[in-house]
């Protein structure tokens, strides 16, 4: 199951190929858009912390990260997070869409096409975990038809020493294939 799941995906013009070295330039780019939102991720991609933060994705044990493409064009990165086979579950996160695409129906593709495809090789349960100060996010998951199943209190500390309070999002198997 787990081979299966990091394959590169598309629909239409939207595209998710494996990140790689090859990437880090025009991520960059894509992550300096919007340089304030950092402050409410995990870890920085604003332009400072960009190369430490690239490196150490490439290299995380259990992430399995994209690059988004809207045509040609690198607009973001999302990832697989903490598969775990025996449970049938995966998390998606790791999520950043540059701004001028927001609001365009790209994520929900691109979330859409990543539920679908984790659902077709096993998974039954996929994740969200969202620090609760991000709005936009849970709005975004909300439409997809996630459940928030409740906060995680304190749950980590972002890279700017802020102690976390994470909401855990899930849509199951049989919910996805109602919709």
């Amino acid at each position: 199951m787990l081979d299966r799941l990091y394959a590169e995906l598309a629909e239409g013009d939207t595209r998710l190929v494996k990140l790689a070295e090859e990437h880090r330039e025009a991520l960059r780019a894509a992550c300096a858009a919007d340089p304030d939102i950092w402050r409410i991720y995990a870890s920085s991609f604003d332009p400072q912390h960009f190369d430490s933060a690239f490196t150490g994705l490439l290299a995380k044990p259990g992430w399995m990260p994209y690059a988004v493409l809207a045509g040609a064009r690198l607009v973001g990165m999302t990832a697989w997070l903490r598969a775990d086979v025996p449970a049938q579950t995966v998390e998606i996160g790791g999520s950043y869409i540059q701004p001028d695409v927001r609001g365009t129906g790209l994520n929900g593709r691109v979330k859409r096409l990543m539920l679908g495809h984790a659902f077709a090789v096993g998974f039954r349960r996929v994740e969200f975990r969202i620090d609760e100060r991000n709005k936009r996010s849970q709005a975004a998951v909300s439409k997809l038809g996630a459940t928030k199943e409740g906060v995680l209190r304190a749950e980590s500390i972002t890279w700017t020493g802020h102690v976390r309070d994470t909401g855990l999002w899930s849509v199951l198997a049989a919910e996805w294939e109602g919709a």
